[in-house]
């Protein structure tokens, strides 16, 4: 009897890596999901001591990118890229015979992805010095990451502060100030919404309403109210953020 198939899931964002296992293992029951790694120097290194069959990799990740990972990959993993590039992209991915699953991930997607996995495993990988010039090529037309904002100086009171973004709960906009909400309390800063979402993450930073920016990594879960509008929970903080309308869909994975 064959052994089933194994692999690696690496996403930055917790909620999308449990959302792609969630749907992977509803289309391919037996496959054997070995570990979801954080950034690509985790994925890296899990890949090179599991050698899972598959390694899902999401492209854009702190550390090292999808692209970074896959390039150095040494053994007989196949790769699949989960992105949210664009039709360009895409079709290079294509042209070079690489699997990608866009973002948002959905299941029929995901399901052609898995039949062509299923019927790929058994045979060799093919001509794999023209993948690796293909990769190579796509690191090369990928724009250079922008610089991230790290830290913020907000005041509380007559004393100002330096706080990591890491720490921030959520910025919410406030008269002529953004709140800047930690597990200790709140700050105040000038800087508006629109241009703090600019400087921070996209991926750890999700805007949820005009006037609020939510750290992902501080979500503690959502609720839906009687009138079916949705609500966020954070960790540290006993209130509710409201989810508008306009980004409600942000949050259908979870």
């Amino acid at each position: 009897m064959p052994q089933p198939a194994t692999a690696l899931i690496a996403d930055d964002e917790p909620h999308l890596a449990s959302y792609l296992r969630e749907q992977l293992l509803l289309v391919w029951p037996e496959l054997q999901v070995l570990h979801t790694a954080r950034h690509g120097l985790e994925a890296a290194e899990r890949i090179s001591a599991l050698q899972p069959d598959i390694a899902f990799l999401d492209i854009q990740m702190p550390g090292l990118t999808g692209l970074e990972v896959a390039q150095g990959i040494e053994g007989a993993t196949r790769v699949v890229f989960v992105t949210a590039y664009d039709e360009f992209a895409v079709q290079a991915f294509e042209q070079a015979a690489l699997d990608y699953v866009l973002k948002p991930v959905t299941a029929e997607r995901l399901g052609r992805t898995v039949q062509r996995l299923q019927a790929a495993l058994p045979q060799p990988q093919a001509d794999d010095e023209r993948l690796a010039a293909t990769l190579r090529r796509l690191m090369q037309g990928q724009p250079a990451a922008p610089e991230r904002l790290r830290w913020v100086r907000a005041s509380a009171g007559d004393v100002m502060h330096q706080i990591p973004v890491g720490e921030v709960l959520f910025f919410r906009a406030d008269d002529k100030y953004t709140v800047v909400r930690t597990a200790r309390g709140e700050h105040l800063i000038r800087t508006p919404i629109h241009d703090l979402a600019e400087q921070l993450d996209p991926q750890v930073f999700c805007q949820v309403h005009r006037s609020t920016l939510v750290n992902l990594d501080h979500l503690a879960g959502t609720r839906r109210d009687e009138a079916s509008r949705l609500w966020l929970r954070v960790q540290g903080w006993d209130g509710e953020l409201p989810v508008s309308r306009a980004y409600v869909h942000r949050f259908k994975p979870m």
